[in-house]
């Protein structure tokens, strides 16, 4: 792999203005974005930038919708080796 490639397949770093977004913020400023892109009327290089934030609020709503998945279920192994889920105890 060569090191640009290397770079290409790394995880997106989230800026700190993003991950200090609740998820409904960070979906609300996401459909704006979609919302500006869909109606075209942006100069190109605004258009790049705006996809390239999208994508970045995209990764930060996946991971909260994760965190809080993983806050409401927790992993199950059972004798026989199998893996299944089960509402977590959360008192």
């Amino acid at each position: 792999m060569t090191p640009c490639e290397a770079k290409l397949a790394k995880e997106p770093v989230l800026p700190k203005d993003i991950t200090g977004l609740s998820f409904e913020d960070a979906l609300k400023e996401l459909e704006g974005i979609v919302q500006q892109l869909e109606r075209g009327q942006v100069k190109l290089d605004e258009a790049i930038t705006a996809y390239e934030r999208g994508a970045l609020l995209k990764k930060h709503c996946e991971q909260k919708l994760a965190e809080a998945k993983m806050k409401v279920e927790k992993i199950v192994f059972s004798a026989d080796g199998s893996v299944g889920s089960q509402p977590a105890d959360l008192n």
